[in-house]
């Protein structure tokens, strides 16, 4: 349970309001604990998956993009929100998105994801639709590089959510001067500031960030 900004009991108590993952997603999140040790704290939780295909549901993109797939959980989630449009998604990683793409297969979403591996500011700048729906989880310290590039390429009207903006809660406090918080902090700044968009942030597990893209 990421609901680290709560009270515990309320953390749990949301999560019992609220739709469970199915047993696709519960293997999913086991296997990445297995495969990655450590590195499992970077899968979002349960209620961001649900809420990720709400909103997809709710926004109906044609184009989607994730920077950030990891093993595969979030995408899922996105993908599984689509009605007719694509998700492309973009990783360093041959090793955690391998596992990824047997998830897409047995969700039955892989006709409707594509993958690109690299460096994701070189990738994703040679992106060219005008995208929908983006979801950021990845480098913390090239989130503003992503976000410009994002952006970009938003619609008019265009969701983009940025991942892990809370850091624990720890950019709230200016005794907090790891490198990473430091970096969230320094991009809060930086999005708050953009006057093409609108930002609503929300304490959902590590904090999630909702930017919208002006008409």
């Amino acid at each position: 349970m990421k609901a680290n900004l709560l009270d515990p009991a309320v953390g749990r108590y949301i999560l019992d309001h609220s739709t469970p993952p199915d047993l696709l997603l519960e293997e999913l999140a086991r296997e990445t604990a297995e495969a990655t040790g450590d590195a499992a704290r970077m899968q979002i939780s349960a209620d961001q998956g649900r809420f990720l295909t709400m909103l997809t549901q709710l926004v109906a993109p044609a184009v989607a993009v994730e920077v950030g797939t990891f093993t595969g959980y979030s995408s899922v989630c996105i993908a599984r929100g689509l009605t007719g449009g694509r998700l492309h998604c973009f990783d360093v990683s041959e090793e955690w998105t391998s596992i990824a793409r047997r998830y897409w297969e047995r969700a039955g979403v892989a006709d409707r994801v594509s993958l690109t591996l690299g460096p994701a500011m070189e990738t994703l700048a040679a992106f060219d639709e005008p995208v929908d729906l983006a979801f950021l989880d990845a480098d913390k310290g090239n989130y503003p590089g992503y976000y410009e590039l994002l952006v970009e390429r938003l619609r008019p009207g265009g969701l983009l959510l940025a991942d892990n903006t809370l850091r624990s809660g720890h950019v709230a406090d200016p005794a907090r001067t790891e490198t990473t918080t430091v970096q969230i902090r320094e991009f809060n700044d930086l999005v708050i500031e953009d006057p093409r968009v609108s930002v609503v942030m929300l304490p959902v597990a590590d904090g999630i960030t909702m930017i919208r893209k002006h008409h």
